[in-house]
């Protein structure tokens, strides 16, 4: 979805004022900013949709240009290719393609201070805690493994006691009980399973040790360099959004119900209750998007859980000192 932003323009003085020094006829450009998101449009990006259409990015000098994300789309792909300027990811994916790929990317920021990402299952047949994972048929996105195989490794448990198969962000097998549980975002499968007629419990795999942010924002180094006064722009007018937003987790879901939410086939009363859940995830004393030096630690510790050797330099916090 593109947002052309208005560009305001002066009109020059003339006759009488001719002697008068020459002022400007034109104020300066909005400056294109590309976005690319990490999934479809959902409450996930609330703070996004809101801002665009509160123009707080218009206000900050931007024309933004929103990149809808999707299970085909590799976020770092379209920063490395020059298709965006910054993208969400996660800390996993990322770091893993800098110390492995060389690949120059840098983390400015969290949009999740805890990972929504957990464990689901049938309150009828719960799993409430790694341990109970074993024996059990357990689905996993491909994207997601890494994260798992951590967990249960910090948990002391061993990856080959769990049946790990595919999931394809589909609650059904597990509704029809075709497997045990899933990996998915707690903040909104509960709310599907619920509407087909069963009740879900969930963990999150932070809270049993993989400790690591989610949608972190992520630049180029080159990008970070070339445009970091865009950057702070876009990351000040996205806290303004996000702030607005979850000031009542019910109030703007419904207004994007006709253009931001149009076609994706969920209804609002499920994206307010992922709005909803989502809200202690984000916010941080600090404002949306802080990253503390123990949070940081913390990620380098779980991330080393599984052969990943983020370092500190991988985060950067002084661009948000500008926010």
């Amino acid at each position: 979805m593109h947002l052309t932003l208005n560009r305001r323009h002066f009109m020059g003085l003339m006759g009488a004022a001719a002697t008068m020094p020459m002022m400007s006829r034109m104020a300066s450009a909005a400056t294109p900013f590309n976005f690319q998101a990490s999934w479809i449009n959902d409450a996930e990006f609330a703070g996004y949709f809101l801002a665009a259409d509160k123009g707080y990015y218009k206000e900050a000098g931007l024309e933004l240009d929103y990149l809808s994300g999707g299970p085909d789309v590799i976020p770092e792909s379209s920063i490395i290719a020059g298709k965006a300027d910054l993208t969400l990811t996660t800390p996993d994916t990322t770091i893993k393609a800098i110390v492995e790929q060389g690949a120059p990317f840098k983390i400015i920021g969290a949009q999740y201070q805890k990972n929504p990402i957990g464990i689901v299952s049938l309150a009828k047949n719960p799993i409430k805690e790694p341990k109970d994972l074993i024996g059990k048929t357990l689905a996993v996105p491909p994207v997601n493994v890494i994260s798992v195989e951590a967990m249960l490794k910090i948990s002391g448990v061993d990856r080959a006691q769990v049946n790990i198969v595919p999931y394809a962000y589909d609650p059904t097998p597990l509704i029809k009980g075709e497997i045990d549980a899933s990996v998915d975002f707690t903040t909104n499968v509960p709310f599907t399973i619920k509407q087909a007629g069963e009740e879900a419990t969930s963990f999150l795999l932070y809270d049993f040790g993989f400790t690591i942010f989610n949608d972190t924002v992520v630049v180029t180094e080159e990008t970070l360099k070339a445009k970091r006064k865009e950057i702070v722009a876009f990351l000040k007018a996205s806290r303004k959004g996000w702030d607005e937003n979850l000031k009542d987790p019910a109030a703007y879901p419904k207004t994007f119900a006709d253009s931001w939410f149009k076609g994706t086939g969920r209804s609002i009363e499920n994206e307010v209750y992922f709005n909803t859940a989502q809200k202690p995830l984000i916010e941080n004393a600090k404002g949306v998007y802080a990253m503390s030096e123990e949070a940081i630690a913390a990620n380098i510790e779980a991330l080393a859980a599984v052969g990943i050797t983020a370092k500190r330099e991988h985060f950067d916090t002084t661009v948000l000192e500008e926010v």
